[in-house]
């Protein structure tokens, strides 16, 4: 088994999943008492928080890029980054370290492609949903990507970092999501990716009339893939 390196913190909530859901895996594949070799690291994500609300991605690029050279010298043979928003520096983080960095977005839209679909929503913190560094690699291979408009995009912003970064999971947020995910449908969107790690904490497959992409549970396969290959 191959070591993954998860590099999280942002927040530790979506990042406890992350190591849940690898581990989990790793059982059910392998039986017994197996479970992954991992190791990792969490940052403070009040500081990433501020390097965002400043538009300060180079540091935080920098920040992220050491602290995945610190994985890659603890033993890891992977970079799994456990946020869909910081994949915005996702090349420093690669040209950091000679390991490979399992890209997000390519996990996901390998997964929309096998679904047969070639138009999605994207739900994720503003960040996500307003810059191309996302939508832009999804539409790289051959996906039409959907962003809420105005007041549905600033709830879905607000939701994640007003509730669910800090544990809050609330049945009037999950309907509010809900309906932002209908209109995104009347607009044409035949699937919805969760583009941010901590949505999956309030929506699942359940909860709205199209296929769902849950990009944690995504993220997680793949690592098992690599480390099992």
């Amino acid at each position: 088994m191959r070591r993954i390196g998860l590099l999280g913190g942002m927040s530790w909530e979506s990042s406890a999943l992350y190591y849940r859901l690898v581990n989990e895996q790793v059982r059910d594949r392998l039986g017994g008492f197996h479970s992954a070799r991992l190791v990792m690291a969490s940052v403070d994500f009040a500081e990433v928080e501020a390097m965002q609300a400043a538009g300060d991605w180079e540091r935080a690029g920098a920040l992220l890029a050491a602290e995945a050279r610190g994985l890659e010298a603890a033993g890891a043979e992977c970079v799994v980054l456990c946020t869909n928003t910081m994949h915005k520096v996702a090349d420093a983080i690669e040209a950091a370290v000679d390991i490979p960095l399992l890209h997000l977005a390519d996990v996901t839209a390998d997964a929309v492609r096998a679904a047969g679909l070639d138009r999605v929503a994207l739900l994720g913190t503003r960040f996500t949903m307003e810059q191309p560094f996302y939508a832009d690699r999804l539409r790289s291979h051959g996906i039409d990507v959907l962003v809420p408009e105005g007041d549905d995009l600033a709830l879905v912003h607000d939701v994640i970092y007003g509730e669910l970064v800090l544990g809050v999971v609330r049945d009037e947020s999950r309907a509010a999501y809900g309906d932002v995910v209908r209109r995104l449908v009347e607009r044409g969107a035949q699937g919805v990716v969760l583009g941010c790690t901590e949505i999956e904490l309030l929506i699942g497959p359940g909860d709205v009339e199209v296929p769902v992409f849950a990009t944690t549970a995504l993220h997680a396969t793949a690592a098992v893939d690599f480390a099992l290959s």
